[in-house]
């Protein structure tokens, strides 16, 4: 399996519902490295799993809409925890709509909270 990965951050604003979250259940910012990782078996005619421009061109895309925002006033988000995990699946979800046509191979999406903790969802797409 051949594996080409691209990297980009997210700074976003949000809150949590339920104790199990205590101080996160107030207002609070977080910066995440984005790590991305395209997987394919074999390699395109090129000699490329997918071009590094290209990745993170997309990448870039699917997180301009979310950077900078305060998570809780969104209301693709109402009434939901957007934790690491969840937000790991959603960028996975939205870039795996855009890269489709062009890419048929495993996405996996790594977001780092800290230099400590992180969060991925991974799929064929």
């Amino acid at each position: 399996m051949y594996t080409l990965g691209v990297r980009d951050h997210l700074m976003i604003a949000h809150s949590f519902k339920g104790e199990i979250f205590g101080p996160a259940q107030q207002m609070h910012g977080a910066t995440y490295i984005v790590d991305v990782e395209f997987s394919a078996v074999e390699l395109d005619k090129h000699g490329l799993v997918v071009d590094i421009g290209w990745a993170q061109q997309q990448l870039k895309a699917v997180l301009q809409p979310l950077n900078y925002q305060n998570l809780d006033n969104l209301p693709e988000f109402a009434g939901t925890n957007t934790t690491t995990e969840f937000l790991a699946k959603e960028i996975f979800r939205r870039l795996g709509e855009r890269v489709k046509p062009q890419f048929n191979g495993r996405l996996k999406v790594t977001l780092h909270e800290s230099h400590i903790a992180w969060a991925s969802y991974e799929n064929q797409i």
